[in-house]
């Protein structure tokens, strides 16, 4: 080999060493990192001291944003057991159903079947028992007492009547009555008595017989601002929305409790319009929703003392952006309630165009106020409805996109 032929190959070889040398450099300093992978977004919890009073603007707690759509592409399978993320919903129905409320064993759900206007039992598992074989055309609304083994039921024609279906025993109530309730301790009727005269329009109970009538509260030209609503520890009956506004604010106002026997209870002071409430199952506290300028008139809830000694007190937002009839109580400290995704401001004003928004489901413990997302459905729904079994192992909702019965195990 030639001197001539050594340096060119000297040369060439130094000249690929600067290549591999910057080609090192390159990928080690100056390379972009690659795109972390997809994670779904948060299973987890809400946790915080709340004041228990002030300015309702100053302790709201916003929850996490969630997805709109059902996830797809490379993400988990969803659990069969609610753990925070998403989660299997199955159909308990293949058919839409109305007026549903845990059976008798605490377990089951009873239910109106509008197909075969009949009403049903059924559990998790798609077992359905007929509860009757009478047929009840056309039911407007059914309340169903604590038992779950009779039932209020109104009619388009006005007619009401009370079905035992343990006893397969019908009675007729006036048709005048409406807005019934069911006593929480005995089996008495509460309902506004709507007479065509203003001067006759009362508040009255009434065994479910239709025996023993008593009125105790004049309604008047007010009876749409009373909201039935028995505690079940047999003190507040209704609640009336007909107090002079409060000075701080055009959506701050007192909610006053009715009693059976005049009562002067405490006014319950809220911070917002479109007041929807929930009482917990020993009656010592109430989950109520209200939506105002300081939640960009979203619906929020709020949990607050209630007993008439303690009416208002430790009144504290939840941070949670839903309607208070999308909550479920499972026992005195628990709630499972349907949390629209992603709610706009001022639908709290306009509810109807958001009835369908997905929705996820979060617990409250109200003993500390923590707030944690329980379950994201597997397939978009939006819930109405919720009922917890006895035993707190199952969670019942009807689906707004098809009316069918629907179940989510939570343990």
């Amino acid at each position: 080999m030639s001197d001539r032929t050594k340096r060119l190959l000297v040369v060439a070889g130094f000249v690929a060493s600067v290549f591999g040398i910057g080609a090192a450099l390159y990928f080690v300093f100056f390379r972009a990192a690659a795109p972390p992978a997809t994670v779904l977004p948060g299973a987890g919890e809400q946790t915080g001291t709340l004041p228990s009073s002030g300015a309702a603007g100053s302790y709201v707690i916003t929850p996490p944003v969630l997805p709109t759509g059902t996830p797809t592409g490379g993400l988990p399978t969803a659990a069969t057991v609610a753990n925070g993320g998403r989660t299997v919903t199955t159909a308990v129905t293949q058919g839409p159903v109305s007026f549903t409320t845990i059976g008798t064993d605490g377990k089951t759900m009873n239910f109106y079947n509008p197909n075969d206007r009949k009403f049903y039992s059924v559990d998790k598992d798609g077992k359905l028992v007929l509860l009757s074989d009478k047929e009840f055309p056309n039911v407007e609304n059914a309340e169903w007492n604590k038992d779950s083994n009779k039932a209020v039921l109104e009619f388009p024609d006005g007619s009401n009547v009370v079905y035992d279906f343990s006893a397969e025993r019908q009675v007729t109530l006036p048709k005048h009555w409406e807005d019934f309730k069911f006593s929480p301790v005995a089996d008495e009727l509460e309902a506004k008595s709507e007479a065509v005269d203003p001067n006759n329009r009362w508040l009255v109970t009434a065994n479910d017989d239709g025996s023993n009538v008593k009125a105790f509260q004049a309604l008047g030209e007010e009876s749409a601002k009373v909201t039935v609503s028995w505690s079940p520890n047999d003190q507040v009956v209704a609640f009336s929305d007909t107090a002079a506004p409060l000075s701080g604010g055009l959506d701050r106002k007192t909610i006053l409790p009715i009693g059976l026997n005049g009562e002067n209870y405490r006014g319950l002071t809220v911070e917002g319009l479109g007041f929807l409430s929930s009482w917990s199952p020993n009656g010592k506290q109430l989950l109520y929703s209200v939506a105002g300028g300081y939640s960009d008139n979203k619906p929020l809830l709020w949990l607050v003392d209630a007993t008439p000694a303690t009416m208002g007190e430790n009144r504290h937002s939840l941070g949670l952006n839903t309607w208070a009839d999308k909550c479920s109580y499972s026992d005195s400290t628990t709630v499972y309630c349907a949390v629209p995704r992603n709610l706009p401001n001022n639908s709290g004003l306009q509810r109807a165009l958001y009835v369908n928004y997905p929705d996820s489901v979060y617990k409250i413990d109200t003993a500390s106020s923590k707030v944690t997302l329980v379950a994201m459905p597997d397939k978009d729904v939006a819930m109405e409805h919720l009922r917890v079994s006895d035993d707190g192992s199952a969670l019942y909702f009807t689906s707004r996109n098809d009316g069918t019965l629907q179940t989510i195990r939570l343990k």
